[in-house]
């Protein structure tokens, strides 16, 4: 299956673009807005789509909403980009993420938009990541005007499927992503938007206001209401507006989708495809689809009473994933498109697996203390991991899982007899363990491999759990030594073929280095293999299931930029025999261009560093720089950044250093330091 060429579309002609609309508030704050729109919508009003997201409009994500917007406009509606209140142009302060604030504006806005001559007096709402979270947690709020939303690569559940925790245990992407968001809290508004007079003051708001957000995030080790606001698990019934929603296998939230269409009441469909944290129709890996297409067949029947038949679309539309020899990087990924009428589907079945010695057989073994096994884990086992979620997709540097060879050496594994016949995985599985612990404190990571005949081993599906959370992530305790615990550890969904020949293996570890912080100390796992089993869903039978067919990539004419410097990117990994460390280091350089159309120059780099001791988890730490500089005639404003963490066993050490120049003297620099008691993590 080959990638076609895309179809973009010049709409310039037939579109107005409004370059800074200011949206007021009920408290007088404004917020800016771009909105494109067709040159007629004042003789014919056409709904409006709103994305809201803090990732600066005017020059920041310009580049995607130039290629969206004008083809939304140029099909009959108006597209809004709105910069959250703090970021952008946009008065006020960012005071953390989904806060509740951020909501109420949204309402407003959405009455706003709604209420414009142009405006057919109906809304939708999309957005990927922040803005597919804050799609779903405005429907639940019901605004009169919302009529749909498209939420793509969200979260349900702000604890336990997002950036900061998974399966209780802590992800390094929450200081990852937590140096990108200290970063854009501490960015300026643009002068020609805000004025020459107001920006700096704007400027120095924003950097007084600022805080280390990662500390913020760390001070709820638990799933408190901190977690619970926002969280749409907390009641599905809520959102009563239609959701499409989508996501790829290889991005970090995948969970939304099917917990979305199974629980809501409201009209819900699924799309998961191959790719990683982008736009289907910017697909990574391939193939990408004609999601621009869909989402006018979405806003078409919810927004302008168009039966467009999208309420009859199957439940679920997936992509199941041929087994291929694992690589770093996927252009683009083999297999066929399932269109499945009702989700959960009767052709999917159960199917269970138990350990028995150190195999997985059919049939449970018998109970025996002998057949006991441990595992003390290297601390840097989980290095063949690649990425939580796989953000940079279709840039130079690889982000997927490698060959799992490595990983299963610091692992215990059971194996599988190779199959007689393809097996098809399609959704959620699990994996029981009856475990025990040497120390108060441990976490487990399972992994789903496909052994390939010649000894490759490809991931396909993965879980982690902080054991101190078998019970509840509200409310964790430590373990007994030596007492063992029946633990349910989930598993990522996924929908892949795993060919006859090939063998299915289950992998456990202590330890899943970068991505997860480590224990306190290193533990030993003790496994009853007679009590463990791992559940997979299977595909049984495809009776009933429709044809799905997407239409070609289109979008809209590219942004038109002149490049100054070049781009690089690299992942490395770093072994000190000397000190018996080893360092995962991401280096980010994005270069610099101009935006033709605003004359503004922007560059970014960034640097991250993980660090893990091989004996001693103590030694682990992160450390993160950013750097944004934008230039355009006497406009020269830099922003750098500095975050780090380190633990001993009783504490993490969060500090943060921000310094921001104009015209390369110093403007202001701040510096925070937090030392936060470690709490069964």
């Amino acid at each position: 299956m080959s990638q076609k060429k895309p179809v973009i579309r010049n709409y310039r002609q037939s579109v107005d673009n409004i370059e800074l609309a200011w949206i007021p508030m009920s408290d007088g704050r404004k917020l800016a807005a771009r909105i494109v729109l067709p040159k007629n919508a004042a003789k014919i009003p056409v709904p409006a789509i709103l994305e809201y997201i803090p990732y600066r409009r005017r020059d920041g994500t310009r580049a995607r909403d130039e290629e969206v917007m004008y083809w939304f406009a140029g099909n009959g509606y108006a597209s809004v980009r709105l910069d959250i209140s703090g970021s952008g142009d946009s008065e006020g302060l960012i005071e953390d993420e989904y806060v509740k604030r951020e909501q109420d504006d949204a309402c407003e806005a959405i009455a706003w938009l709604a209420a414009q001559p142009w405006c057919s007096g109906a809304v939708g709402m999309i957005g990927i990541s922040w803005g597919g979270f804050n799609g779903l947690q405005v429907a639940a709020r019901r605004p009169p005007a919302l009529k749909a939303v498209v939420t793509l690569c969200s979260t349900v559940d702000r604890y336990n499927d997002d950036v900061h925790l998974m399966g209780g245990c802590l992800l390094n992407d929450t200081m990852d992503w937590g140096s990108a968001f200290f970063t854009y809290g501490s960015l300026p508004p643009d002068p020609e938007m805000v004025g020459e007079r107001k920006w700096r003051a704007m400027w120095r708001e924003r950097l007084e206001g600022l805080d280390l957000y990662p500390a913020k995030w760390m001070e709820h080790q638990r799933r408190d209401t901190f977690w619970q606001h926002g969280s749409i698990i907390e009641n599905f019934d809520d959102i009563q507006c239609p959701v499409l929603a989508a996501t790829g296998w290889v991005d970090g939230y995948t969970s939304a989708v099917f917990a979305l269409v199974e629980n809501l009441k409201a009209p819900c469909k699924g799309i998961l495809g191959p790719w990683g944290h982008k736009y289907p129709h910017m697909g990574m890996p391939g193939p990408a689809i004609g999601f621009l297409q869909e989402c006018k067949r979405w806003w078409d029947h919810w927004l302008k009473d168009i039966d467009t038949g999208v309420d009859k679309d199957p439940d679920m539309r997936i992509f199941l994933q041929d087994s291929e020899k694992p690589m770093p990087h996927f252009d683009e990924r083999s297999g066929r498109w399932l269109g499945i009428p009702k989700w959960p589907s009767s052709g999917i079945k159960m199917q269970t697996l138990h350990f028995s010695g150190t195999a997985l057989s059919t049939k449970a073994a018998a109970k025996s203390s002998r057949n006991h096994r441990t595992i003390c884990s290297p601390q840097i086992t989980g290095l063949a991991g690649g990425e939580w979620c796989a953000y940079g997709l279709g840039k130079t540097a690889p982000e997927l899982p490698l060959d799992q060879r490595q990983d299963d050496s610091g692992s215990m594994v059971f194996d599988g007899a190779p199959l007689g016949k393809p097996l098809a995985i399609v959704g959620e599985g699990s994996v029981h363990l009856r475990v025990a612990s040497d120390k108060p404190q441990a976490l487990v990571a399972v992994r789903l491999n496909n052994v390939h005949p010649d000894g490759a081993v490809e991931r396909v599906s993965y879980g982690l759990l902080n054991l101190a959370h078998r019970e509840s992530h509200a409310r964790p305790s430590r373990l007994k030594r030596g007492e063992f615990y029946d633990v349910e550890v989930k598993l990522k969904g996924v929908a892949q073929s795993i060919p006859a020949g090939h063998r299915l293996r289950i992998a456990i570890s202590t330890s899943y280095w970068p991505m997860v912080w480590p224990s306190p100390e290193p533990a030993t796992l003790t496994i009853d293999p007679a009590g463990s089993n791992v559940t997979m869903p299977v595909l049984r039978s495809e009776k009933n299931f429709k044809r799905v067919k997407f239409a070609p990539v289109e979008y809209a004419s590219a942004l038109k930029t002149t490049s100054t410097a070049p781009e690089n990117e690299s992942r490395e990994i770093v072994h000190s025999i000397d000190d018996q460390i080893s360092r995962f280091e991401v280096t980010r350089d994005d270069g610099s261009h101009i935006i033709d159309d605003i004359g503004t120059e922007v560059a970014y780099t960034k640097l991250q560093n993980f660090t893990v001791g091989w004996n001693d988890p103590l030694a682990s730490s992160t450390a993160l720089t950013c750097s944004m500089h934008y230039k355009r005639g006497a406009w020269d404003a830099r922003v750098e950044t500095e975050t780090r963490m380190t633990s001993d066993k009783t504490y993490f050490y969060l500090t943060g250093t921000v310094r921001a120049f104009d015209r390369g003297k110093p403007f202001m620099e701040r510096t925070f330091k937090h030392s936060i008691k470690r709490d069964c993590l």
